[in-house]
């Protein structure tokens, strides 16, 4: 069952299985854009059903958290803060599951604390945004022009998200509700994974990784998760026909089982 909690401001989604079995407990970080609400209907359920305590946290400023008002100041040390708030409060070391902004947040919180793992899913690489913005600008102009609108506060339409986040065939009820969740982001977040704030890759520390990305996005290009897993000594699963929200793709189960196969040889 699906319940909500608010802990110092931040909104967190709990999904927990039918009883407790030793395995790891997983914190869910959402990308920009976005919040908490877009491992709900699919990937927290899936991995609840499968023995694990599932938790998704909604950063400051996006979904049912604070700072709505003041989002364009939050940067990635604050969204850091709020991850590091939501493992306090578990009181447990979780396997960190982090989708494209959230991927960037997982590595900047690998700099100051362990973690029972770390997956990255369609993540912002190490090396930041600038490959996957001028790559985007020279591919698909309107839609880099577009998306910097959204930045801007201005909202989009659904052949827009469609575009920029789906590759297969897509439930119209599914991006309907998207698109009326979905907000402005922090500017000052975007420049700090831009060139201001990368991960430090000698601080950090190395849980066991999962690097997963998607054959067709056009955010964060299968190239670029490919040098992430080359950056941390990985082997990277790139899933065929799929775009950036492959939390939502028609074939989202197949993600759902590679995390489910990487997350057996974790121990707590």
């Amino acid at each position: 069952m699906l319940k909500t909690h608010l802990v110092d401001g931040i909104e967190v989604f709990s999904c927990l299985p039918g009883r407790k079995n030793g395995k790891p407990p997983l914190l869910f970080v959402h990308g920009a854009f976005a919040g908490g609400w877009m491992w709900t209907e699919t990937i927290m359920p899936t991995l609840a059903r499968a023995g694990y305590p599932c938790y998704a946290l909604s950063l400051r400023g996006h979904g049912g958290s604070a700072g709505r008002e003041e989002i364009n100041w939050h940067s990635v040390a604050d969204y850091v803060d709020d991850v590091k708030a939501v493992v306090d409060w578990l009181a447990a070391s979780p396997v960190l599951i982090g989708h494209s902004m959230g991927g960037f947040i997982v590595q900047k919180y690998l700099e100051h604390r362990p973690a029972a793992g770390a997956a990255l899913i369609c993540s912002v690489p190490p090396q930041g945004l600038i490959a996957s913005q001028f790559h985007l600008l020279f591919s698909k102009p309107h839609l880099f022009l577009e998306l910097n609108r959204i930045l801007s506060g201005e909202y989009t339409d659904t052949d827009t998200l469609r575009e920029a986040l789906f590759a297969g065939e897509v439930d119209e009820a599914m991006l309907g509700a998207w698109l009326t969740r979905m907000q402005n982001e922090s500017q000052r977040a975007i420049l700090d994974m831009t060139m201001f704030n990368l991960p430090n890759l000698f601080a950090m520390h190395r849980p066991p990784m999962l690097i997963l990305g998607a054959e067709e996005d056009v955010l964060v290009p299968a190239f670029l998760v490919q040098t992430t897993a080359h950056t941390y000594g990985q082997k990277a699963h790139i899933f065929r026909h799929m775009g950036h929200a492959v939390t939502h793709e028609k074939e989202w189960p197949l993600v759902a089982a590679a995390l489910q196969d990487w997350l057996e040889d974790i121990r707590p």
